[in-house]
């Protein structure tokens, strides 16, 4: 569908707020942990044969000592060797495959703790059970984790979905047509994959009105890669729509800021950056956008979100572009009519009854994914598409990637 943008109407520009001195994600102690994990990447090939055998000797020792049984010790060190060279094995194929193109190293890592920790709980739980159960409920884990990785890695990630929601505002006038809004977030691209095809197919088939992209283009492991920003502007120039396609950026730790913003140069994509745009969707509707760049320093975005809403005109359908639900509070004390944002993943692996074992979030699992509505503000926090950078395992569970198409309609017909 061809783009035809009537207006696009600049308000009056804000006293510039200057970027926070500290990046709150990168000091913080998750990516801190990643990065730590991500040591394995420069590690040679026989170092982690020496880490895959003594992970298999620790597996079988540990056995050992927590049950006592010294006759199962053998087959216990043998059977965790396998499990981790399947795992090896999986991880390396998916470069190969177009599936995904994390290090393999620091996931293989990562991988082998919850299997070095099962063995110890199921170790534990055999002196109740007995060794014959003990030694069978540990190789039913072992393999159930074998199989939660095929599907995590493999599976789940490209069951990409289009979920939608509708919502009433008293500030479109009565008896206009709906308005429809796709949201997209969490591109984290590595190199193109089905995936990202699977966007641009349901962006076609879901004609919208108007396009929103709410950051973290690139992967966490690639967001210095020319190829990877060559692939993002790819990427971005076959999504249209008739009232245009408009953008913020992620973290300041993944959408670095010298190398993600030159891919807008030469797109027709806008980059909002701490501004408004009043926008014609026709039929006599207007839309207020407002984007944000995330800093996470809360009181950096919500000084800057505050100085916008004094200049945003409150006779058209107010919409916050953010990429992370952080400023959820302000939004609905602003009286904001939708929140679009991503960044918690919905937290990538999720457990049944656990929930998210993570989210990213300063917030917590306060607004962890989907929508959630206060007064006049509807907040949708979006799963994304990507997947986690550095030594993050490249598996979603119990998360499908999402877009999101938002119907917007008048409270009064």
């Amino acid at each position: 569908m061809q783009e035809t943008r009537l207006f696009d109407e600049r308000l009056e520009e804000p006293q510039e707020i200057a970027e926070p001195e500290v990046d709150v994600l990168a000091e913080g102690g998750l990516h801190k942990l990643m990065l730590f994990f991500h040591q394995p990447v420069t590690w040679p090939d026989w170092v982690l044969l020496l880490l895959w055998l003594t992970f298999s000797g620790l597996a079988g020792l540990g056995w050992v000592l927590l049950t006592g049984d010294k006759n199962s010790m053998q087959a216990v060190t043998l059977f965790m060797a396998a499990m981790l060279a399947d795992d090896m094995l999986l991880l390396r194929s998916l470069p190969r495959r177009g599936v995904s193109y994390g290090p393999w190293q620091a996931q293989f890592v990562v991988l082998a703790l919850p299997r070095l920790a099962a063995t110890a709980v199921i170790a534990l739980l055999s002196r109740w059970l007995g060794t014959h159960l003990g030694i069978a409920l540990l190789l039913s884990a072992q393999l159930i984790g074998l199989a939660a990785l095929i599907w995590g890695a493999e599976i789940e990630p490209f069951r990409l979905r289009m979920n939608e929601f509708l919502m009433f505002t008293d500030r479109m006038k009565p008896g206009s047509p709906p308005l429809r809004l796709l949201h997209i977030t969490d591109l984290h691209i590595e190199r193109l994959t089905a995936r990202e095809e699977q966007v641009v197919a349901l962006a076609k088939k879901a004609k919208p009105d108007l396009i929103v992209i709410t950051g973290d283009f690139v992967n966490l492991s690639y967001n210095r890669d020319p190829e990877t920003h060559r692939q993002v502007w790819q990427l971005l120039r076959r999504l249209k729509a008739p009232y245009g396609v408009y953008a913020t950026l992620g973290s300041p730790t993944v959408d670095l800021r010298e190398t993600v913003v030159p891919i807008f140069d030469d797109l027709s994509v806008q980059l909002l950056r701490q501004e408004c745009v009043l926008v014609d969707v026709g039929h006599g509707r207007t839309l207020s956008l407002i984007g944000l760049d995330c800093t996470h320093h809360i009181p950096t975005d919500e000084a800057r979100l505050s100085q916008l809403m004094a200049q945003t005109p409150s006779h058209s359908p107010q919409v916050l572009l953010y990429h992370s639900p952080e400023l959820a509070p302000q939004a609905m004390q602003h009286g904001i009519d939708l929140y679009l944002c991503g960044h918690t993943h919905g937290g990538q692996v999720r457990l049944p009854i656990i929930g998210p074992l993570l989210t990213s979030s300063q917030l917590g699992r306060r607004f962890v994914m989907g929508l959630y509505h206060h007064g006049r503000t509807h907040l949708y926090v979006s799963r994304g598409v990507g997947l986690e950078g550095l030594s993050a395992p490249r598996v979603r569970f119990l998360c499908p990637p999402e877009i999101t198409l938002v119907t917007i309609r008048p409270a009064s017909l």
